[in-house]
């Protein structure tokens, strides 16, 4: 026997209980279930952030904020506009939960945890009678059809009637008059939407760390410089910031936002392309003029036991080595191509990537529903009456620092605020 509800959500995740509270507040005479196909929710705000819960991004500015976004940048400055950093701020310090700033202006709970915000939502769910179902995997979903009486200006077309959706999940059937999608990167219910009528970008992924494996970087795992231009070569993909050595390749904001804005690019080249680092963020020449002056100014010490450009000194000695520089010469010893050398390898150094990892447990995708079959004034499908998006089963995605959950808030908001008028 179907369960009738008048709202039902299918995933059990950020965008989907922040969409269920949002909209329980604001009807509490309507029913609101979510179905969510694993023993718990929140998966992804408890892993996020290293456990500590990145919330959002302290952008205060909508047409900045969207910058951030490789996919949905168009989309989301409208709905920013209406809901954004600083409405979530107030959002959860409204229900007892505090952010803080941190000097990169990502956002997390004063108490470092994310159970402090999955904590939040659950007490929230159960306050404003959310029902949530937990091993629900959703199988099918069909509108309910009921066919008018034949007039000449209806002929033979169908209507939807009062329960606009019957969902089949794995344990049971439910049919309800509004539905919400909110399932993130799920193939299966992508699938089911395509069922649908709707398009589906296929999904790629986006947020990603480089393997390389080279003799400069071989034995300097975790070493940081805190400022670089990487690029991409035979592509116009640029990104500038912080970069990690790993014990695999690069990882840090300049490599995850490349992998990000250049998510397509880089699966057409199936991870396999050539980046180019520049180190200190100079110019070729302009390096080897400040390298002859220190040839001058440290003329009787070692080059490889004095960093320059704040770089940190395992780095500077591997790139030294890899000029052609001996371990026990000095500056005074240095020839111009040595000098030339050195420059490149500050400038201009190139490095193989062979492939990708996922940037810890935080998979994120390009790819889902086409944005143009969506009304950002709602959420709400154009090809679908009464079925509404949220979070990252749209084609709309960010680089790493709270701005995927930033959408996650505003989508859900938005559904919330417009499913019932």
């Amino acid at each position: 026997m179907s369960k009738q509800k008048d709202i039902v959500i299918i995933g059990g995740g950020a965008a989907g209980f922040f969409a269920a509270i949002n909209i329980a507040e604001q009807h509490p005479n309507r029913s609101v279930t979510i179905l969510e196909r694993g023993k718990t929710g929140l998966q992804k705000v408890k892993i996020s952030g290293g456990g500590r819960c990145n919330v959002t991004h302290a952008e205060f500015i909508p047409s900045e904020l969207v910058l951030n976004y490789p996919r949905g940048e168009k989309e989301l400055l409208g709905p920013f506009h209406s809901f954004m950093t600083a409405d979530t701020i107030a959002w959860f310090e409204e229900r007892g939960v505090e952010l803080k700033i941190e000097d990169d202006g990502r956002m997390f709970p004063v108490s470092n945890s994310s159970q402090t915000i999955i904590d939040c939502f659950i007490n929230q769910a159960k306050k404003h009678n959310v029902e949530v179902r937990y091993n629900h995997a959703v199988k099918s979903i069909d509108p309910c059809y009921t066919e008018l009486p034949y007039t000449e200006h209806s002929g033979s077309e169908a209507s939807l009637n009062q329960s606009n959706f019957k969902i089949e999940t794995s344990q049971g059937e439910f049919k309800c008059n509004k539905l919400i999608v909110a399932t993130g990167s799920n193939p299966k219910i992508w699938k089911l939407l395509e069922d649908l009528g709707h398009k589906i970008v296929q999904p790629v992924p986006s947020l990603f760390t480089f393997d390389i494996k080279d003799s400069r970087i071989k034995d300097i795992p975790g070493v940081v410089v805190k400022d670089v231009e990487v690029s991409v070569l035979e592509t116009n993909l640029v990104s500038q910031g912080p970069l990690l050595i790993t014990h695999v390749g690069f990882s840090a904001p300049a490599i995850l936002k490349l992998s990000a804005f250049g998510a397509i690019a880089l699966a057409e080249l199936h991870y396999n392309f050539k980046i180019q680092v520049n180190f200190i963020k100079q110019d070729f020449e302009d390096c080897v003029i400040r390298l002859k002056d220190l040839k001058q100014e440290l003329a009787k010490k070692q080059v490889v036991g004095t960093s320059q450009f704040y770089l940190p000194k395992r780095l500077w000695k591997q790139l030294v080595l890899a000029s052609c520089i001996a371990d026990t010469e000095r500056w005074a010893d240095l020839n111009k191509v040595q000098l030339e050398n050195l420059s490149n390898q500050l400038t201009k150094a190139i490095f193989k990537v062979t492939g990708k990892s996922t940037f810890k447990d935080e998979f994120v995708t390009a790819g889902g529903v086409n944005l143009k079959e969506v009304n950002f004034k709602t959420f709400e499908s154009k090809r679908v009456p009464h079925l509404y998006f949220a979070g990252e089963v749209l084609n709309i995605d960010a680089v790493t620092g709270g701005f995927n959950f930033q959408n996650a808030w505003t989508g859900g908001y938005i559904v919330a605020k417009s499913i019932l008028h």
